[in-house]
């Protein structure tokens, strides 16, 4: 019943805060002149997308932070409240730090009136730091240990220090991962607010999770539905990387959060995807200057093939809602 009450609390208050601040953020943005710049070697049809208010994530952030503000103030007046955990509290400054990242490469981009933010290595820098604080905080606080749940089975391998080697590459990949897949009307958005929507069930499995996991799942669901009534094609503003990068880290938090991170693989699986189509993309042309994709990352290729942009948002959810099912199944060793 209490998990129940934090799950439905969340959402509402998540999804009407990021709906009614991203509705205010765009005419202020549109007043600062913080439009998107598109790339030449981009679709030549997002042209007409050029200018369109950019950094919305930022409104899922400040939904965020009301949100954990408000819990943590129910917590203290009543235990039975109290959902922010120590966990909870790593995963969302997390995810924040990651927003912060995202928030100084897009205002670069502005400065700088192009899409090009932040060079790779300063971008990767700033990730692999938030994702070493993050294990590190884990660790200490006793959410964690070297113990990897290997999905389908109830089989846990202990890996020592190597799993902190994986943990730091899981935690930057997923994160570049969603950013690379917001390159479309709602794609970023659609496929996040379904994870938020696995989180949420799973948080009602007492060995997956508790008052925070249902208070994660709730908020991913809520600001995703709330930036997506203004984010769906045609969209009225992008969330750039600061909703991107910001959504990639809570993604992530969330499988750490459920003690069996490589599950992020299913149920992220189209992130995945997107992230491997760009790398055999830049790979095939450096070895056999061919290339396997029209155009990478892999949405631009359905594109390039004729797909609409809804109809290639609909078709990679139904494969997200489809994996999220999977992973709940592949989870059964933990339950």
């Amino acid at each position: 019943m209490i998990k129940a009450v934090v799950l439905i609390s969340a959402f509402a208050l998540s999804f009407i805060c990021c709906m009614l601040l991203t509705r205010f953020l765009i005419p202020k943005l549109k007043s600062l002149k913080m439009g998107q710049k598109i790339l030449e070697i981009g679709p030549r049809w997002h042209k007409g997308k050029e200018g369109t208010p950019t950094m919305g994530g930022i409104a899922m952030i400040i939904s965020l932070c009301v949100l954990v503000v408000i819990a943590l103030a129910a917590g203290l007046v009543n235990e039975s409240f109290r959902s922010v955990t120590s966990r909870l509290a790593l995963v969302v400054g997390y995810a924040l730090l990651n927003g912060l990242t995202g928030i100084i490469d897009d205002r670069v981009k502005l400065l700088k009136k192009q899409n090009e933010g932040l060079k790779a290595w300063q971008k990767y820098g700033l990730q692999f730091v938030c994702a070493v604080l993050f294990v590190v905080g884990m660790r200490l606080t006793g959410n964690m240990d070297t113990t990897l749940h290997i999905p389908f089975t109830q089989i846990f391998v202990d890996l020592g220090f190597f799993y902190y080697i994986i943990a730091v590459l899981l935690l930057t990949g997923v994160v570049n991962a969603v950013n690379l897949t917001d390159g479309i009307d709602g794609l970023a958005a659609s496929n996040s607010l379904l994870v938020g929507v696995f989180f949420s069930v799973c948080a009602f499995s007492e060995k997956l999770g508790g008052n925070d996991t249902a208070l994660l799942g709730g908020a991913l669901t809520g600001v995703c539905g709330g930036f997506l009534i203004y984010n769906f094609y045609p969209a009225k503003i992008f969330m750039g990387d600061t909703g991107s990068l910001f959504l990639g880290g809570l993604i992530i938090g969330g499988a750490f959060m459920l003690n069996s991170p490589l599950t992020v693989i299913l149920f992220g699986l189209i992130f995945i995807i997107e992230t491997a189509s760009v790398i055999l993309q830049v790979a095939s042309f450096k070895l056999t200057k061919k290339r396997i994709f029209k155009m990478a990352p892999i949405h631009h290729h359905f594109e390039m093939c004729g797909w609409s942009e809804i109809k290639i948002v609909t078709v990679f959810s139904i494969v997200t809602a489809v994996m999220c099912i999977v992973s709940y199944f592949a989870l059964r060793g933990i339950m």
